[in-house]
């Protein structure tokens, strides 16, 4: 059985980890980035669908690239990032599903117009999502991921011709502590939860 996590680890998963808007000047490897995918990939989705998608932004032009779909609040945070990575989902993610799930025919499921598959790609893909973070902070880096930004133009210039949508973004990095905000609060059990 798997043992509980220890308190370190815990808090560089979720009590002291922190939404990053500022990072120091140090680049990703493409390996690390690499690493970050075979991590997250293992997160569990519905019938093993998968169907999100990354763009790891990181060249000068790929950054010129995503700067026209960026809100204003979001601009130099995101281009001074050493990371942005597009969380997407693919609307047609079905056609893996026979490699991801073998034992039925769970493609048949999903055949048929797109937008029977729209709500299953979003919901799975945010999953995927939030594995990134979560698998970033394991390695040792830090994510601030956000909206902001419109996601026509971001599909446009990195996904036209496709049935790939964009979700949200996720700027990775070393975090520099100097651009955090004061800890916001968050609810309590009683507030936010109840066991029946």
């Amino acid at each position: 059985m798997p043992e509980v996590l220890n308190d370190t680890a815990l808090d560089q998963l979720f009590r002291t980890a922190r939404t990053q808007n500022d990072f120091q000047d140090r680049a990703l490897e493409a390996g690390q980035l690499r690493a970050l995918y075979d991590l997250l990939k293992w997160g569990p989705t519905s019938a093993n669908m998968s169907p999100a998608r990354f763009v790891f932004v990181q060249s000068p032009e790929a950054k010129q690239k995503l700067k026209p779909a960026l809100s204003e609040g979001n601009l130099a945070k995101t281009l001074a990032a050493p990371v942005t990575v597009i969380v997407a989902h693919d609307e047609d993610f079905h056609d893996k599903l026979p490699y991801l799930f073998p034992h039925v025919d769970a493609k048949a499921w999903f055949d048929g117009p797109r937008e029977n598959r729209r709500e299953a790609a979003f919901r799975n893909g945010t999953l995927q999502g939030a594995y990134l973070i979560l698998a970033a902070r394991s390695l040792g880096l830090d994510a601030g991921p956000m909206s902001g930004f419109n996601n026509a133009k971001v599909d446009e210039a990195f996904f036209a011709g496709t049935a790939i949508k964009s979700n949200f973004l996720v700027n990775l990095g070393y975090g520099d502590p100097a651009g955090l905000f004061p800890r916001s609060p968050r609810l309590s059990f009683d507030e936010a939860a109840r066991i029946e």
